[in-house]
């Protein structure tokens, strides 16, 4: 299996994941050109996708969804709840009913050979959910926008050997900041967004023998950067007694692809 996150962050979010002849993305949040050229970069054809998972109808994780599933006549899966949102959401343009497929979370399905399983999340949406993704034994765990985890979230990320993980925010920096006082506690409650240390404390709770590669995601654009998520959660993790290798951990881009992350053996 493997993972390239095409862009992520506050203001657009795309993650390609493949298995074998099996090409899916999660969320299509920017431009249908701007993902199109993010496929062409890790030499990925739009034609050859057979899924857009999305995991809730923010404009950061649908912008370009109506344009791409239009041009390629992909399925969108969403759970029933996004479906009917995004239905209701004029910005997408109109997209063929048929295309839609809704899941329902803890109930896996098959994309061609990748079983993919939708999990709840707490988050500001219809019916917010992210996904597990396995082909060939191999697991992929994604999880952004959430802002609390719980055991139940655990449960379906233990055993990934690539880790997507939200770190959205360094709370000094977003109590500090320019935002108004009910957008600070949006992204700080229960339904917004993991910090830099939950992050961290989410990511020493799965570390296992079989982990290969961790991706730092969806990194606000005013209250975090690149830098400062990765030493946090580097920082916090060796502070845990976690033996995990600060090489194997990676931070998404926000405007670019990020490297290939191939699951090895």
């Amino acid at each position: 299996m493997k993972l390239c996150s095409i862009a992520s962050g506050s203001s657009g979010n795309c993650i390609y994941v493949g298995s074998g002849n099996t090409n899916l993305l999660v969320d299509a949040g920017i431009s249908a050109k701007r993902i199109e050229c993010g496929l062409d970069e890790i030499e990925i054809k739009p034609d050859t996708l057979q899924g857009i998972l999305v995991t809730h109808e923010h404009s950061d994780h649908i912008a370009g969804l109506g344009v791409l599933a239009r041009k390629y006549h992909i399925p969108i899966y969403a759970t029933y709840e996004t479906v009917l949102a995004l239905q209701g959401m004029k910005s997408l343009g109109a997209v063929d009913k048929d295309l839609y497929r809704c899941v329902r979370p803890d109930e896996e399905f098959y994309i061609n050979d990748i079983m993919v399983e939708p999990f709840s999340i707490s988050h500001d949406a219809a019916g917010p959910a992210c996904y597990t993704l396995k082909a060939e034994g191999h697991k992929v765990g994604i999880a952004t926008d959430l802002g609390m985890y719980d055991d139940y979230i655990l449960s379906k990320l233990e055993g990934s050997e690539i880790l997507y993980i939200e770190a959205n925010h360094d709370v000094n920096m977003l109590m500090v900041g320019k935002y108004p006082y009910y957008l600070k506690q949006r992204i700080l409650g229960n339904r917004g967004h993991l910090s830099n240390d939950t992050s961290a404390d989410l990511i020493s709770r799965l570390i296992h023998p079989r982990l290969q590669s961790v991706m730092l995601a969806h990194l606000s654009k005013e209250n975090n950067y690149e830098e400062l998520a990765y030493e946090t959660v580097c920082y916090e993790l060796q502070s845990r007694g976690c033996a995990f290798p600060a090489e194997q951990i990676s931070v998404a881009h926000r405007e670019q692809p990020s490297g290939i992350v191939v699951v090895q053996g």
